[in-house]
């Protein structure tokens, strides 16, 4: 198992895209969650979590189709511990 793979089955939807959508485009990322665990976001949770994101100032608009840190953005703990390194 990769990754990538790892971090989609085992981590909340909401800190796979506080990550992910600084590096990945909306479509790329719905393909990427899609491929390794198409259950988290069978009823538009992909959407929902990206606005909720951008409504909480996690997340901000970005250039070419990525997010870029918002004001309020932190680490997820994964990512801060470091666990899939």
């Amino acid at each position: 198992m990769n990754i990538i793979e790892q971090i989609v089955k085992n981590e909340p939807l909401e800190e796979i895209v506080t990550v992910f959508a600084l590096l990945k485009p909306l479509p790329h990322l719905d393909m990427m969650i899609r491929r390794h665990n198409p259950e988290l976001v069978q009823h538009g949770e992909l959407e929902r979590t990206y606005t909720k994101l951008f409504e909480a100032g996690i997340l901000a608009i970005g250039q070419k189709g990525l997010c870029i840190k918002g004001p309020n953005w932190k680490a997820p703990k994964f990512f801060l511990e470091k666990r899939y390194t």
